[in-house]
């Protein structure tokens, strides 16, 4: 972020407020214009063959403005709504927590590369589907306790939303189109480009606890050092602790055997006194 910290301290002051207001009053505005019979979406959609043959060159600016699919039913329409009220909140959020100018960076980002790749595949319209769900993803990430209330009425915390949010994008990227992909990752890329050093020391962290965790387990479950282990079989107290094991008092060091090999054993190298019993 040192990087960010030396670009903000030149360029700050061209940071755009309310950027996520702008962004929404645009949506709004066509989604009513479409609504009253003067649909502009295709006008204002990023396709980029129409930008370079037509010179329709407002085209990479206003594709973010693209509202979502039209519809009059009054069902679809309360959830437009509801997903409008959600992407403020969270866009405001982001914007108070890193500051105008980075949140800048953060749309920017996804803008430019949404915009090089639309380049690549200039027949295809671009979306800033993916850019929403960036914003979605990076409130989940820094408020993973968050509660939302789908329906108004069923509590969920946003961090299993975004767990379900990943798994779709990661199944549309591994099915999906070439551009489909490349459009995927672009959006996204300005997610990683904020997070992906939290994000690796985090599975660094995690796989140190793990390895401290799976140390400490084995260190508690071990099984505690056998007292008596007999010489000639190697039965120990721990593996038959029935036993009664002795030491020979006529054999060199203290040689431990069990009770089947006390009286039944070859004596060490320097023998005890004879008359001396074998010891407990």
């Amino acid at each position: 972020m040192s990087f960010l910290n030396r670009l903000e301290r030149k360029l700050g002051r061209l940071a755009v407020e309310n950027t996520t207001l702008y962004i929404l009053m645009g949506q709004v505005g066509f989604f009513l214009l479409a609504l009253l019979g003067k649909d502009l979406t295709d006008l204002i959609v990023l396709q980029m063959d129409l930008v370079v043959d037509k010179g329709q060159v407002w085209r990479p600016f206003t594709f973010i403005f693209e509202p979502p699919a039209i519809s009059r039913d009054a069902f679809d329409i309360m959830f437009i709504v509801f997903g409008w009220s959600l992407f403020y909140l969270m866009g405001n959020a982001l914007d108070e927590f890193w500051g105008t100018f980075r949140y800048n960076i953060f749309l920017g980002v996804g803008w430019v590369l949404t915009v090089a790749v639309a380049f690549l595949f200039p027949r295809e319209p671009a979306t800033a589907l993916f850019i929403g769900l960036s914003v979605f993803l990076a409130f989940a990430y820094l408020n993973p306790e968050f509660v939302m209330m789908i329906f108004f009425i069923l509590p969920v915390k946003i961090k299993w939303l975004a767990l379900i949010t990943w798994i779709g994008l990661g199944f549309a990227f591994m099915t999906g189109r070439f551009s489909t992909r490349l459009m995927i990752a672009a959006s996204l890329a300005n997610f990683f480009l904020f997070f992906g050093a939290d994000i690796l020391a985090r599975m660094r962290g995690g796989q140190r606890r793990m390895q401290q965790q799976a140390r400490q387990f084995a260190v508690k479950n071990a099984a505690p050092a056998a007292r008596h282990t007999c010489t000639v079989c190697g039965k120990t107290d721990r593996t038959h602790p029935q036993l009664d094991f002795r030491y020979c008092s006529k054999c060199a060091g203290d040689e431990c055997y069990c009770p089947e090999h006390i009286f039944n054993h070859v004596h060490s190298a320097a023998e005890a006194p004879k008359d001396e019993p074998p010891r407990a």
